[in-house]
């Protein structure tokens, strides 16, 4: 399960096995989260997560967007 990063506590990764369409998921102390990436930034589930640290993931991803997008792209051979 590759880790793209972990900022504010927060890691964001992948399963080896994933399904589009292209998401992460995030954890923290507090749960896990699932969250799409593209085409539309949304989050698909939630078990835990704070609001305040969901807001913080969704800008991350959204200032990491492309990066996200490459790095799936690359991993998964798409």
């Amino acid at each position: 399960m590759p880790t793209l990063f972990e900022l504010f506590g927060i890691r964001f990764y992948f399963y080896s096995d994933e399904h589009l369409p292209i998401h992460v998921h995030i954890q923290n102390g507090d749960g896990r989260a699932k969250v799409n990436v593209y085409p539309t930034i949304e989050v698909v589930s939630n078990n835990g997560i704070r609001p305040k640290d969901i807001k913080k993931a969704l800008v991350i991803i959204e200032t990491y967007q492309d990066d996200i997008i490459d790095v799936w792209r690359k991993y998964h051979g798409e």
